[in-house]
């Protein structure tokens, strides 16, 4: 497979896992009246970024930014592209053409390290949640997001390859 169609096919299958890990998300609030991150805060982190302020006492106090819910959208989406990327990088184009789940999972538990990592500490929110009321219970929320991103990596990649066959791949599943 050419490197542009394997990597528009891959930034494809991340954006697909995003909207899965969103939609389980949504169903998570309205079945167990659990709220997901409001990327508002990710937009507001971003747009304090041009300022030189990259972290955070706490971002949900920090002045309001033009159009950071449209931003923090975009960019949780964009990094979904990215992460999917990665998981292209280890596996190689193969992997669109017959997609495992086990890469896809270890992909969406290696993804978790940016909010414990960069963004929960940029928020204020100290190191993996370590400075919210309920670290264990951020942490877990986190992780299971994160693997229902892995998970969605692996449903995109087999409906892609289902609903849209690449040439190259036919005949190999």
């Amino acid at each position: 497979m050419e490197t542009t169609e394997s990597v528009l096919r891959m930034v494809l299958v991340g954006l697909g896992a995003t909207l899965i890990m969103d939609l389980s998300a949504l169903m998570q609030a309205r079945v167990f009246g659990l709220a997901s991150l409001d990327y508002r805060l990710v937009g507001r982190w971003l747009g304090h970024m041009p300022k030189g302020q990259f972290r955070h006492a706490s971002i949900v106090a920090a002045p309001r930014i033009w159009n950071e819910s449209l931003m923090g959208w975009v960019f949780h989406y964009l990094t979904g592209g990215v992460f999917a990327l990665v998981l292209l990088g280890f596996q190689g184009p193969g992997w669109l053409c017959n997609p495992a789940l086990m890469p896809a999972l270890l992909t969406g538990l290696i993804s978790v390290l940016a909010p414990f990592c960069i963004m929960q500490p940029a928020f204020g929110f100290g190191f993996a949640a370590a400075k919210t009321p309920a670290p264990n219970r951020a942490r877990r929320r986190s992780l299971i997001a994160h693997l229902t991103f892995g998970v969605g990596l692996f449903v995109a990649g087999w409906l892609l390859i289902q609903l849209f066959p690449a040439p190259v791949c036919l005949g190999q599943g």
